[in-house]
């Protein structure tokens, strides 16, 4: 049989396969709307369920067997599970923006391509989009491997009401953007401060004596070097394409691993999905060994604490409150106690929500 032959057999059993792919990406449409018409019956508010779409990854990832990577079948699972969701009742969400930032592809990472974006200029104007009502979801960046916490976040947790409903972790590869036709000709680095920071080793190796200069966001930077052939952007691979800009030098990253971890905020309180987290603020009170005590709580009923950090209480000085994230939902028996008697303890206590982990 001849090589002609043995690709048209290949070429007609792949496309027998796309047929039955097609027809149960329909069905589970049809299904999709049925589940739709249930919870209108029901009066149901919202019909986006992080705990079920967690669920549902955490299987696919379980019964991959390659060659299709499990990110990349993660990814396909999530596009179909947005469609569907689409069908159902079509979301908005808010993200740091503008267009071509690290949020927007945390945004559409988690909700997949078919929800409606808003991009906005600040963390805090992502907060106030949700609390009006003219969201139902926003994206915030809140820490990365290299740089560590995003302060602004964790501060607008002191004085919101939202919650968390979820968190993405995303991969950050960092690359040189310009229209210059070489490293020498470039004058001005733009990129956001901590883009800057987790380049720094690259930059003092390779352009040492050019400019640096801090902005909003990485896609305001491509948008500063799209205009001005002397100057080169930190960003990613999404703000090249937007903003037409070349990639001068690719993965400038100094850790290899540069990953940054984002949180979905809304009104939703997310049901156990069987692997969760629960984050949660609280003050001490002014006493010997108080943060001590506190912490004494989660080791004596087994909690493991994932993170902490600490920030200015903005009520007097000197005087801090604390952020963590703890493993297990609030809705989990031992979770529950132990919040009881955090709660009792700390001078303040303030639940910021249980989510499930991210699937990766």
């Amino acid at each position: 049989m001849s090589d002609d032959s043995n690709l048209r057999i290949i070429r007609e059993k792949i496309d027998a396969i796309d047929e039955k792919i097609q027809a149960l990406i329909t069905e589970r449409a049809q299904y999709a709307k049925q589940v739709a018409l249930t919870k209108q019956e029901a009066g149901t508010e919202s019909f986006y369920r992080p705990e079920r779409e967690a669920e549902v990854l955490r299987r696919v990832i379980e019964r991959n067997e390659g060659p299709v990577s499990n990110d990349d079948m993660a990814r396909l699972f999530r596009e179909i599970m947005s469609i569907c969701l689409a069908l159902e009742a079509p979301l908005t969400v808010a993200y740091l923006g503008p267009e071509g930032t690290f949020t927007q592809q945390a945004a559409l990472k988690h909700f997949g391509q078919s929800v409606e974006t808003v991009a906005l200029g600040a963390i805090d104007e992502v907060f106030r989009e949700v609390e009006a009502g003219s969201a139902q979801f926003g994206v915030v960046p809140i820490e990365n491997s290299t740089e560590g916490v995003v302060s602004h976040t964790l501060d607008m947790f002191m004085r919101s009401d939202l919650r968390i409903c979820g968190e993405v972790q995303l991969r950050v590869h960092q690359h040189l953007l310009s229209h210059a036709d070489g490293l020498e000709k470039i004058q001005k680095i733009v990129s956001h401060q901590q883009s800057l920071a987790q380049c720094r080793e690259w930059l003092d190796a390779n352009l040492p004596n050019v400019e640096r200069v801090a902005v909003s966001s990485n896609a305001e930077a491509a948008r500063i070097a799209a205009n001005d052939n002397t100057a080169a952007a930190i960003a990613g691979q999404s703000a090249a394409d937007i903003y037409g800009l070349a990639v001068l030098a690719g993965n400038i990253e100094d850790e290899p691993d540069n990953t940054t971890r984002f949180l979905v905020i809304g009104r939703l309180q997310t049901k156990p999905s069987g692997k969760d987290k629960t984050s949660l603020l609280l003050g001490g009170k002014n006493k010997p060994g108080a943060l001590y005590q506190l912490l004494g709580s989660l080791a004596s009923h087994g909690i493991n604490m994932t993170r902490i950090e600490s920030r200015p209480s903005r009520q007097n000085a000197w005087e801090y409150v604390f952020f963590l994230d703890i493993e297990g939902h609030v809705d989990e028996d031992k979770v529950k106690q132990t919040l009881s008697e955090l709660q009792a303890e700390a001078a303040q206590f303030k639940l910021l929500g249980s989510y499930p982990v991210s699937v990766r």
